[in-house]
């Protein structure tokens, strides 16, 4: 088995926070924010958000 280590001074990107984004760069981006679940029956039929 190797005793040879990677070692870097930059930490891992994972880490580190991500830098912040504009809201209107972001929403360019990615579009409009989209709920985690997808709607119901009822809610696709009524028009519930």
């Amino acid at each position: 088995m190797s005793s040879l280590s990677f070692r870097s001074s930059r930490p891992d990107g994972w880490i580190q926070p991500r830098p912040h984004q504009d809201a209107s760069l972001r929403y360019m981006k990615h579009g409009p924010i989209q709920p985690m679940e997808e709607p119901g029956l009822l809610a696709r039929l009524f028009g519930w958000h």
